[in-house]
């Protein structure tokens, strides 16, 4: 099983959502960790290759994936 590392950027951006949206996003994180080798990432280009974007709602999450840290 995966486990998720907050940047703190990412933290605080958590933080500052409504209860509401951050439940969905936590949700979210919480099916990607489960479902993480049974789905097509969409990958990010340019400064940012090497991460991933999932969306939820209008926000998108941006994360990496680190197979050597189950």
């Amino acid at each position: 099983m995966y486990k998720l590392d907050f940047s703190s950027e990412g933290e605080s951006s958590l933080e500052s959502l409504d209860k509401k949206t951050g439940q969905r996003v936590l949700d979210k994180l919480k099916w990607l960790i489960q479902n993480i080798n049974n789905i097509s990432p969409l990958p990010l280009h340019g400064k940012y290759s090497g991460l991933f974007k999932l969306r939820v709602g209008d926000w998108r999450i941006v994360y990496e994936v680190k197979h050597n840290e189950k």
